[in-house]
Protein backbone atom coordinates (compact mmCIF):
# COMPACT_ATOMS: atom_id res chain seq x y z
CA UNK A 1 0.00 0.00 0.00
CA UNK A 2 1.20 3.33 -1.14
CA UNK A 3 -0.37 6.27 1.21
CA UNK A 4 0.21 10.03 0.76
CA UNK A 5 -1.37 11.69 4.26
CA UNK A 6 -2.56 14.85 4.01
CA UNK A 7 -3.28 15.47 7.57
CA UNK A 8 0.04 16.20 9.79
CA UNK A 9 -1.22 14.66 13.21
CA UNK A 10 -2.45 11.68 11.06
CA UNK A 11 1.16 11.49 9.66
CA UNK A 12 2.82 11.19 12.84
CA UNK A 13 0.18 8.39 13.50
CA UNK A 14 0.88 6.00 10.55
CA UNK A 15 4.46 6.53 11.41
CA UNK A 16 3.41 5.42 15.30
CA UNK A 17 1.77 2.36 13.60
CA UNK A 18 4.90 1.10 12.15
CA UNK A 19 3.76 2.02 8.30
CA UNK A 20 7.18 3.97 7.54
CA UNK A 21 7.47 1.95 4.04
CA UNK A 22 4.16 2.48 3.38
CA UNK A 23 3.88 6.24 3.56
CA UNK A 24 5.18 7.83 0.83
CA UNK A 25 3.89 11.71 0.67
CA UNK A 26 3.29 13.94 3.06
CA UNK A 27 2.59 18.07 3.45
CA UNK A 28 5.00 20.48 4.36
CA UNK A 29 3.61 20.83 8.36
CA UNK A 30 4.37 17.17 8.68
CA UNK A 31 6.89 17.68 10.68
CA UNK A 32 6.88 14.44 13.53
CA UNK A 33 8.49 12.20 13.83
CA UNK A 34 11.80 14.20 13.23
CA UNK A 35 13.88 11.27 12.06
CA UNK A 36 11.25 10.27 9.18
CA UNK A 37 9.50 12.68 7.48
CA UNK A 38 12.69 14.42 6.47
CA UNK A 39 12.98 11.30 3.46
CA UNK A 40 9.82 11.88 1.66
CA UNK A 41 8.51 13.91 -1.09
CA UNK A 42 5.84 16.83 0.02
CA UNK A 43 2.91 17.49 -1.19
CA UNK A 44 2.38 20.81 -0.07
CA UNK A 45 0.62 22.62 2.57
CA UNK A 46 -2.77 20.74 3.64
CA UNK A 47 -4.52 23.29 1.89
CA UNK A 48 -2.09 24.51 -0.91
CA UNK A 49 -1.87 20.87 -2.64
CA UNK A 50 0.56 20.08 -5.03
CA UNK A 51 -1.80 17.87 -7.10
CA UNK A 52 1.22 17.24 -9.79
CA UNK A 53 3.24 15.78 -6.81
CA UNK A 54 0.50 13.49 -5.34
CA UNK A 55 -0.06 12.28 -9.30
CA UNK A 56 3.54 11.20 -9.66
CA UNK A 57 3.01 9.10 -5.83
CA UNK A 58 0.99 6.79 -7.52
CA UNK A 59 -1.14 6.39 -3.78
CA UNK A 60 -3.73 4.06 -3.23
CA UNK A 61 -4.84 5.67 -0.10
CA UNK A 62 -5.10 9.52 0.94
CA UNK A 63 -5.99 10.09 4.23
CA UNK A 64 -7.18 13.67 4.45
CA UNK A 65 -9.34 15.88 6.58
CA UNK A 66 -12.34 17.88 6.82
CA UNK A 67 -10.97 20.67 8.91
CA UNK A 68 -7.23 20.88 7.53
CA UNK A 69 -8.22 19.88 3.74
CA UNK A 70 -10.01 21.91 1.46
CA UNK A 71 -13.07 20.77 0.00
CA UNK A 72 -11.84 21.54 -3.41
CA UNK A 73 -8.97 19.45 -2.68
CA UNK A 74 -10.41 17.05 -1.50
CA UNK A 75 -13.34 16.44 -4.19
CA UNK A 76 -10.68 16.62 -6.63
CA UNK A 77 -8.35 13.53 -5.45
CA UNK A 78 -11.89 11.58 -4.20
CA UNK A 79 -12.36 11.66 -8.40
CA UNK A 80 -8.88 9.74 -8.66
CA UNK A 81 -7.37 7.83 -5.88
CA UNK A 82 -8.89 6.15 -2.53
CA UNK A 83 -9.37 8.80 -0.01
CA UNK A 84 -10.75 8.44 3.70
CA UNK A 85 -11.74 11.69 5.16
CA UNK A 86 -11.68 12.17 8.81
CA UNK A 87 -13.89 14.37 10.15
CA UNK A 88 -12.79 15.37 14.47
CA UNK A 89 -14.96 17.60 16.83
CA UNK A 90 -14.71 15.27 20.05
CA UNK A 91 -12.25 13.60 22.00
CA UNK A 92 -13.87 10.18 21.64
CA UNK A 93 -13.88 10.78 17.22
CA UNK A 94 -9.70 10.94 17.94
CA UNK A 95 -9.80 8.01 20.23
CA UNK A 96 -12.12 6.35 16.75
CA UNK A 97 -10.22 7.58 13.85
CA UNK A 98 -6.47 5.64 15.56
CA UNK A 99 -8.64 2.26 14.99
CA UNK A 100 -10.10 3.73 11.97
CA UNK A 101 -6.87 4.12 10.35
CA UNK A 102 -5.28 1.27 11.87
CA UNK A 103 -8.03 -1.00 10.07
CA UNK A 104 -7.21 0.78 6.73
CA UNK A 105 -3.93 0.11 7.27
CA UNK A 106 -3.85 -3.62 8.40
CA UNK A 107 -2.39 -2.19 11.95
CA UNK A 108 -5.76 -2.95 13.82
CA UNK A 109 -3.99 -5.01 16.31
CA UNK A 110 -1.35 -1.92 16.87
CA UNK A 111 -3.55 0.88 16.55
CA UNK A 112 -6.19 -0.78 19.52
CA UNK A 113 -3.55 -0.93 21.78
CA UNK A 114 -2.42 2.46 21.13
CA UNK A 115 -5.99 3.97 21.42
CA UNK A 116 -6.66 1.99 24.45
CA UNK A 117 -3.84 3.12 26.46
CA UNK A 118 -4.15 6.96 25.42
CA UNK A 119 -7.62 6.66 26.47
CA UNK A 120 -6.57 4.99 29.56
CA UNK A 121 -4.21 8.07 30.64
CA UNK A 122 -6.77 10.69 29.37
CA UNK A 123 -9.49 9.03 31.69
CA UNK A 124 -7.18 9.53 34.53
CA UNK A 125 -7.24 12.89 34.01
CA UNK A 126 -11.08 13.76 33.38
CA UNK A 127 -12.31 16.96 34.74
CA UNK A 128 -9.21 17.73 36.63
CA UNK A 129 -9.05 21.31 35.92
CA UNK A 130 -12.47 21.53 38.29
CA UNK A 131 -14.49 23.85 36.18
CA UNK A 132 -11.81 26.73 35.63
CA UNK A 133 -12.53 29.33 32.91
CA UNK A 134 -9.86 29.43 30.26
CA UNK A 135 -9.51 31.12 27.09
CA UNK A 136 -7.83 29.47 24.25
CA UNK A 137 -6.60 31.94 21.84
CA UNK A 138 -5.25 30.73 18.49
CA UNK A 139 -4.56 33.48 16.02
CA UNK A 140 -3.16 37.69 16.52
CA UNK A 141 -4.62 40.62 14.74
CA UNK A 142 -7.77 39.88 14.66
CA UNK A 143 -7.28 38.10 17.83
CA UNK A 144 -9.40 34.69 17.53
CA UNK A 145 -10.16 32.14 19.99
CA UNK A 146 -11.32 28.07 19.77
CA UNK A 147 -14.85 27.67 20.53
CA UNK A 148 -17.43 25.05 20.49
CA UNK A 149 -17.47 22.63 17.38
CA UNK A 150 -13.46 22.49 17.91
CA UNK A 151 -11.35 19.83 18.61
CA UNK A 152 -9.57 22.26 20.79
CA UNK A 153 -12.69 23.13 23.17
CA UNK A 154 -13.39 18.98 23.75
CA UNK A 155 -10.07 19.02 25.24
CA UNK A 156 -10.66 21.97 27.10
CA UNK A 157 -13.87 20.56 28.50
CA UNK A 158 -12.60 16.78 28.44
CA UNK A 159 -9.98 17.97 31.89
CA UNK A 160 -12.22 19.73 33.44
CA UNK A 161 -11.79 23.72 31.87
CA UNK A 162 -14.96 25.87 31.27
CA UNK A 163 -14.44 27.36 27.80
CA UNK A 164 -15.02 31.77 28.13
CA UNK A 165 -15.92 31.05 24.08
CA UNK A 166 -18.62 28.63 24.92
CA UNK A 167 -21.38 31.11 23.31
CA UNK A 168 -19.43 31.17 19.89
CA UNK A 169 -18.52 28.12 17.52
CA UNK A 170 -15.39 27.46 15.24
CA UNK A 171 -13.16 30.15 15.70
CA UNK A 172 -14.44 33.65 16.22
CA UNK A 173 -13.10 36.77 16.51
CA UNK A 174 -13.02 38.21 20.16
CA UNK A 175 -12.39 42.18 20.92
CA UNK A 176 -10.54 43.35 23.63
CA UNK A 177 -13.67 44.17 25.83
CA UNK A 178 -15.30 40.72 25.09
CA UNK A 179 -12.44 39.16 26.14
CA UNK A 180 -12.55 41.11 29.98
CA UNK A 181 -16.20 40.21 29.96
CA UNK A 182 -15.24 36.70 28.97
CA UNK A 183 -13.06 36.47 32.60
CA UNK A 184 -10.86 33.93 31.96
CA UNK A 185 -9.03 32.87 34.90
CA UNK A 186 -6.11 31.38 32.57
CA UNK A 187 -5.63 32.60 29.23
CA UNK A 188 -4.03 29.64 27.12
CA UNK A 189 -1.72 31.61 24.08
CA UNK A 190 -0.93 28.63 21.54
CA UNK A 191 2.48 28.06 19.50
CA UNK A 192 0.29 27.73 16.74
CA UNK A 193 -1.19 28.33 14.10
CA UNK A 194 -0.03 31.73 15.32
CA UNK A 195 3.14 31.38 16.84
CA UNK A 196 2.13 33.65 20.13
CA UNK A 197 5.87 34.78 22.10
CA UNK A 198 6.56 36.36 25.45
CA UNK A 199 5.58 39.79 24.19
CA UNK A 200 1.87 38.62 23.83
CA UNK A 201 2.01 37.25 27.30
CA UNK A 202 2.68 40.52 29.13
CA UNK A 203 0.60 42.38 26.53
CA UNK A 204 -2.40 40.18 27.67
CA UNK A 205 -1.87 40.46 31.32
CA UNK A 206 -2.15 44.01 31.10
CA UNK A 207 -5.28 43.53 29.64
CA UNK A 208 -6.18 40.55 31.91
CA UNK A 209 -4.43 41.55 34.97
CA UNK A 210 -6.36 38.89 37.14
CA UNK A 211 -5.79 35.96 35.18
CA UNK A 212 -2.71 33.49 34.41
CA UNK A 213 -1.88 34.10 31.09
CA UNK A 214 0.63 31.67 29.85
CA UNK A 215 2.06 29.97 26.30
CA UNK A 216 0.90 26.72 25.57
CA UNK A 217 1.98 23.87 22.62
CA UNK A 218 -0.29 23.82 20.66
CA UNK A 219 0.48 20.26 19.28
CA UNK A 220 -0.90 18.77 22.79
CA UNK A 221 -4.42 20.68 22.58
CA UNK A 222 -4.69 20.11 18.50
CA UNK A 223 -3.12 17.06 17.21
CA UNK A 224 -5.67 14.41 17.32
CA UNK A 225 -3.21 11.27 16.55
CA UNK A 226 -0.61 9.80 17.89
CA UNK A 227 0.53 12.97 19.96
CA UNK A 228 -2.49 12.23 22.26
CA UNK A 229 -0.57 10.60 24.20
CA UNK A 230 1.97 13.02 25.31
CA UNK A 231 -0.97 15.18 26.35
CA UNK A 232 -1.94 14.14 29.89
CA UNK A 233 1.71 14.77 31.70
CA UNK A 234 1.78 18.13 29.81
CA UNK A 235 -1.62 18.79 31.35
CA UNK A 236 -0.10 17.27 34.31
CA UNK A 237 2.22 20.22 34.59
CA UNK A 238 -0.04 23.00 33.45
CA UNK A 239 -2.65 22.13 36.67
CA UNK A 240 0.03 22.04 38.94
CA UNK A 241 1.21 25.63 37.80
Amino acid sequence: MRIVSIVPSITELLFDLGLDEQVVGLTKFCVHPNDKWRKLPRVGGTKTLNHVAIAALKPDLIIANKEENTRADVEQLQGQYPVHVTEIYSVDDAFKMITTVGGLTGRMVEAEQLANAIKNDWMALKGAANQQRACYAIWENPFMVAAKNTFINACLEWFGWVNTAENHTRYPEIDTDELKRMQPERLFLSSEPFPFKAKHVAHYKHVLPHAKVELVDGELFSWYGSRLKHTPQYISRLLAE
